[in-house]
């Protein structure tokens, strides 16, 4: 059915598509959930920091 060959290209393949389904899925629920709300905290930081100067410029 299978020569050694082809059997060591089969495991291969399936280890790299394997490696490649775990990593797709470790990004889209830890990496890009931190990253997102990671900006969005910095993004409020910074809304919050001109409001205060809005403020202190107008005292």
């Amino acid at each position: 059915m299978f020569e050694f060959e082809q059997y060591l290209g089969f495991i291969a393949f399936l280890t790299i598509l394997t490696i490649g389904f775990w990593l797709m899925i470790f990004l889209l629920t830890f990496v890009i959930p931190y990253w997102i709300g990671g900006s969005l905290m910095e993004r409020m930081k910074e809304m919050r920091d001109e409001k205060k100067a809005k403020r202190e410029s107008l005292n």
